[in-house]
């Protein structure tokens, strides 16, 4: 249940100091838990909401937590837990309710018996400011002010002079991993890598998690921001573990075998410490023969595949549509969670179609993939689909055409012949019931959470709205790439005098605003560029969605696939006709036309390898690229 609901806002904000929002995972130790509220509500720089997840408690906490937000200011969401999932499922869903409900620029992490001094948040807000960090990690300590072993930090193995003095100059240690008793994330990281692994339940859930993040991302330890960590003894992660072992066990061949978050160098340093600190383990144990059975129980698990995090909290009413919107916006498995029950409410929305063009080169499966994600799998549902078939296709083709014209909600709109892209979707939009058309390709697949999010945009009066993209290779979740648009209307405006400020396969639009337009023109993989110019210029209100709502499929091979289809002569032609219209239109200026025809046409020259290899180093670094889009063949 939930006390003090907290408005939420559209947008996520743009810097982690926006909004600060905590997250304490509890079970059982209430006194504790009151505890660490307090001192949250006692610091210098207040997180702006507190999020408590009660994993099932048993001593009065959550009856203990309402009567203390009653008697404090500080703004706190209470979400009781049905069963108890362990750290890792309390932590996934603190921080997808955090992410995705409440908008948080950071959210700061901690167990319940964790009690943070007065400047914790501010000092690690201030790291994390200074660092660039994507985590900053507090100094925990025990209750006599010895640091604690179970959460010491490490250096980074490998960390270059030049990273050691930044982080110093900000009075910080750079570092690989951290735990969730006391811990900055920003926001950003989350929604671009989704969640921690609930399958964990308990142990190294923290490691995993953090260590992925930081593949290719700055995190530090800052020893200005002081935690107490009050647990029972004073131990280290290599005390005796008893049964517990099985786990640590398990969730550690899972990390190495199957998140693999760490490279191969690191993989072999932190795989050769784990063994290590197994043998002191048991060799330190009174029950050596407990830990000797942990130890094949986990052997044996660990060979086994966790469930994705999607689909261990999916029956968790409270968080699961939460948890599902941020996982499969980073592009996660959603296993058994993929297929949803509509939950958005559809008050006040439009009724709208999915046009959706097939070809000859079309692949039956991904056909029958791309009609379901948009169907059955969406949390808002499409009215109907319309699904136009683009000339004669192949026997195994046709079969999922006739497959989809018996079932209800979906129409096929064959054409004798093979017209082209442009040609295709204006034969679809005739054919539309709704005025409210969303675009999409017959090899990509839809997240659960794309109409939900982009028709009540629509509803507010745009007629033409965007979202980001993930590329894939052969397979739905090899990710290769991602793409985020331009968002706001001047800044799509600006843009779109050298790019295409929309990725086609994203889109809603209004049917009369494209007509308004004129419609699609034939100009050959540019027709959406053309379009979305001229509705710009023509005054349609526009908006991207930064996130990712769509799995555009770019194939395996750079010799193949939409990178090969952007070159070569014939490009390059549609390259001038292109710039020959938008000028004639006045949509840009002379230096401006002369500059796409330079930039924009000298790209379609450069080989395929190089341009792929180029693009897609270009997205390793910086992890969001916008680029220029055409249509979906």
């Amino acid at each position: 249940m939930t006390w003090h609901p907290v408005p939420v806002p559209a947008n996520a904000p743009d810097t982690p100091e926006d909004k600060v929002v905590a997250v304490v995972v509890a079970y059982d130790r209430r006194d504790l838990l009151l505890a660490g509220l307090d001192a949250l509500a006692a610091q210098t720089r207040r997180p702006d909401l507190v999020v408590v997840v009660d994993n099932a408690s048993s001593d009065g906490s959550p009856q203990a937590v309402r009567r203390w937000a009653e008697g404090h200011d500080l703004p706190l969401d209470l979400v009781v837990l049905p069963r108890n999932t362990g750290g890792a499922g309390g932590f996934t869903a603190g921080l997808a309710r955090a992410v995705h409900r409440h908008g948080a620029g950071a959210v700061w992490l901690m167990d319940d018996d964790t009690v943070p001094r007065p400047d914790a948040l501010a000092a690690s807000l201030t790291a994390m400011r200074r660092t660039g960090s994507a985590l900053v990690a507090s100094r925990v300590v025990w209750t006599d002010g010895r640091d604690h072993p179970m959460n010491t930090p490490r250096e980074r193995p490998g960390v270059t002079a030049a990273e050691r003095a930044a982080a110093a100059a900000a009075g910080c240690l750079p570092v690989r991993s951290a735990s969730f008793v006391a811990l900055l994330l920003d926001a950003r990281a989350v929604r671009e890598d989704g969640l921690p692994e609930a399958a964990f339940f308990l142990w190294n859930d923290d490691f995993e998690y953090t260590t992925r993040l930081l593949r290719h991302r700055r995190g530090v330890s800052c020893p200005d921001s002081v935690v107490e960590h009050r647990t029972r003894v004073f131990g280290g992660a290599d005390a005796d573990p008893g049964e517990r072992f099985a786990l640590e066990v398990r969730n550690k061949l899972w990390t190495f075998t199957r998140s693999r978050p760490l490279g191969a160098r690191d993989t072999v340093l932190y795989g050769g410490a784990t063994l290590r600190r197994w043998v002191r383990t048991v060799a330190r144990s009174r029950r050596r023969d407990v830990l000797v059975r942990g130890l094949a129980t986990g052997l044996r698990q660990g060979a086994e595949r966790p469930e994705p995090t999607a689909a261990v909290l999916r029956d968790l009413p409270e968080v699961a549509a939460d948890v599902r919107a941020v996982e499969s916006a980073a592009g996660r498995d959603l296993g058994a969670a993929a297929r949803v029950e509509p939950t958005a409410p559809r008050e006040g929305l439009p009724a709208f179609s999915v046009l959706l063009p097939v070809w000859a080169r079309d692949d039956a499966a991904q056909l029958r993939r791309a009609v379901a994600s948009v169907t059955t799998e969406q949390e808002l549902r499409p009215d109907e689909v319309v699904v136009v078939r683009d000339g004669p296709v192949p026997p195994a083709l046709q079969e999922v055409l006739d497959e989809l014209s018996r079932g209800p909600g979906t129409r096929v709109h064959p054409l004798p012949r093979n017209v082209g892209l442009a040609r295709a979707l204006e034969a679809g939009l005739a054919v539309c019931t709704h005025d409210v058309v969303a675009r999409m390709d017959a090899d990509d697949v839809s997240l659960p959470t794309r109409f939900a999010r982009q028709l009540p945009v629509i509803a507010a009066g745009a007629d033409l709205v965007g979202a980001g993209l993930l590329e894939i290779g052969a397979d739905e979740d090899d990710v290769v790439g991602r793409r985020v648009p331009p968002t706001g209307a001047a800044e799509i405006a600006r843009y779109a005098r050298f790019h295409d400020p929309f990725n086609h396969p994203t889109v809603v639009y209004r049917r009369s605003a494209v007509a308004a337009a004129g419609g699609y023109r034939d100009l050959e993989l540019m027709e959406d560029y053309w379009l979305f110019a001229r509705m710009i210029a023509a005054g349609a209100r526009v908006e991207n969605l930064p996130e990712p709502l769509v799995k555009y499929r770019v194939g395996a091979s750079p010799d193949a696939g939409s990178y090969a289809r952007r070159g070569g002569l014939r490009l390059f032609r549609s390259e001038l006709t292109l710039q020959r219209h938008l000028r004639r239109e006045g949509f840009t200026t002379p230096v401006q036309a002369v500059r796409n025809v330079v930039v924009r046409g000298g790209y379609r020259f450069v080989p395929t390898r190089v341009r792929t290899a180029a693009y897609r180093a270009l997205i390793a670094t910086t992890n969001e690229t916008t680029h220029e889009q055409g249509g979906g063949r």
